[in-house]
């Protein structure tokens, strides 16, 4: 699963498609169903969610708008640690690390009326386990079996001890759909999707929003001040801002960093900056053939085949300059996948230096005719047009000729999964455990290992990572696979995002957290 996105991210900025909804309430005013500040709130999406099912959904609009309407068993508060949403506390885990136990809610239900309670999170996690398809599977591949003693007791047996399962089920595989509708729906979920959550799912058009009303069912309903929420996709981050600045949304989310000055100096508007747990990098097909899912085989690109080359292409970049130059110093410049705030991520990070001789040098010298041709494709109208521009110029300084192919963002990550690319200039939001940000993104037959890498030692290496405990040895295990991971090249990281939600005075009480996903359930919408 990519939760991947655009610039303005699952991939580089911020993209989107679109998405769904019925007319709408008028926005900022007073309805019956919602009550004080019960209108229908109105946000703009940087992307198209895609599929709102939780086993197969892959973009991070779609955890934007699964805060909406389905909850998971664990939810992350601010300081980035999970905490009980439909469990009731965090897990016990047996001496031998192989038997999780997770309490449950009682007296809550899905937004159709059917009880939430053990065997339906059984149900959900075994459809994440075994539908075909699954961005859940491997994510959580460590699940042996799971049961429920009892209503209120879930029991997971793993394979093998496995520290990021709490983490995983504080995002998608945690999400809990109600075994009515999954019976009643089957691989149809997503067409009228229900879960547990202060709103339910209304309607969608295809390619423009997405609407929910307030869920009467909600164990917390009393909170829920508004009449609904509607999610509209607007890709294109100038516009987002302009429908922002109008009124005609209340919130927008992942503006361009650029155009947060001018915001700022808007009465009527608040933004607020979160540095964000994922990245944004460039991923280079080193084998991706026949689609991530299947056997790497030999690209036909000059960088896809060469080692080499992909280093060159690394010290081609000045990842300070393009901070600067794109984003007005606003991004936080790496070259790993884990977020400078996590602990587990090692200390004194050696990045490749830019040099923009010495990758001339190494161009030269690989056996491929100058300049090297190399095809970037970036997520149409996405706000990333400067950032490929500028990487443009600086890879054509060193002996590539980097031409650049605007896509789509549907169709961009359609291609990536197909191997339908060179290069791809893309993201991914992140998560609390660093196996969430290299499982399955450049581990052997990943959901989302786009680039086709296949290395036996990598693959050891970040399963070791994930089996060990405690902050010291696991950070020692991913200084090993970074070292790793920086010989091969997959994907080669430019920096954090920054994600800046702008919202009107009139909106408040959106709960926007560190992992950077604004929270709109018990907001309150004034005339």
């Amino acid at each position: 699963m990519r939760t991947r996105f655009t610039f303005g991210l699952v991939m580089v900025a911020a993209v989107g498609l679109a998405a769904a909804c019925s007319t709408p309430s008028t926005p900022g005013t007073t309805n019956s169903s919602g009550g004080s500040g019960g209108g229908t709130i109105v946000v703009a999406l940087a992307d198209d969610p895609g599929t709102i099912d939780p086993t197969l959904a892959n973009t991070l609009a779609s955890r934007v708008v699964f805060t909406s309407f389905c909850e998971k068993l664990y939810d992350v508060n601010n300081a980035l640690q999970p905490v009980p949403q439909l469990a009731t506390a965090l897990p016990t885990t047996s001496s031998d690390g192989l038997t999780v136990t997770i309490p449950v809610r009682t007296g809550a239900k899905f937004n159709d009326g059917t009880p939430f309670n053990a065997q339906a999170v059984v149900t959900s996690l075994q459809r994440d386990l075994t539908l075909t398809g699954s961005g859940r599977a491997k994510e959580i591949a460590s699940i042996q079996s799971v049961s429920a003693p009892n209503a209120t007791t879930v029991q997971i047996k793993l394979k093998h001890p496995f520290s990021p399962l709490v983490a995983q089920l504080a995002d998608r595989s945690g999400l809990v759909m109600s075994p009515t509708a999954l019976k009643k729906e089957g691989t149809k979920f997503a067409d009228n999707p229900v879960c547990v959550g202060p709103f339910k799912f209304a309607s969608r058009v295809e390619g423009t929003s997405l609407s929910f009303v307030k869920a009467p069912d909600y164990y917390n309903a009393s909170k829920v001040k508004a009449a609904g929420i509607t999610y509209k996709i607007i890709s294109d981050p100038t516009t987002r801002a302009a429908n922002l600045q109008s009124g005609d949304v209340q919130a927008a989310e992942r503006l361009d960093p650029t155009d947060v000055p001018r915001l700022k100096s808007d009465n009527s508007l608040k933004i607020t900056g979160i540095s964000s747990l994922g990245y944004q990098g460039i991923t280079i097909n080193v084998g991706n053939v026949n689609g991530d899912d299947k056997p790497a085989g030999k690209v036909s690109t000059p960088l896809g085949q060469s080692p080499q080359l992909r280093q060159a292409f690394e010290m081609a970049l000045d990842r300070d300059t393009i901070n600067k130059a794109v984003w007005d110093n606003q991004q936080t410049v790496d070259c790993t996948p884990l977020p400078t705030s996590m602990a587990y991520r090692p200390d004194n990070v050696a990045c490749t230096p830019f040099n923009t001789a010495a990758a001339k040098q190494l161009v030269a010298s690989s056996g491929f005719p100058t300049p090297v041709p190399v095809t970037l494709v970036i997520p149409a109208n996405s706000g990333v047009d400067r950032l490929a521009q500028v990487i443009q110029s600086m890879e054509n300084a060193a002996g590539f000729k980097v031409t650049i192919k605007p896509v789509d963002f549907t169709a961009a990550l359609a291609a990536g999964q197909a191997g339908k690319f060179d290069t791809f200039l893309v993201g991914w939001s992140g998560r609390l455990d660093p196996d969430g940000d290299l499982s399955g993104i450049v581990t052997t037959d990943g959901a989302n290992d786009y680039s086709g890498l296949q290395d036996a030692q990598l693959d050891q290496l970040i399963s070791q990572s994930a089996s060990v405990t405690g902050v010291g040895p696991r950070k020692a295990e991913y200084t090993k696979v970074l070292q790793r991971l920086q010989q091969l090249r997959p994907i080669i990281y430019l920096y954090h995002d920054t994600y800046f939600l702008g919202t009107s005075t009139k909106l408040t009480g959106v709960d926007y957290r560190a992992d950077g996903i604004p929270r709109f359930a018990f907001a309150s919408l004034s005339n």
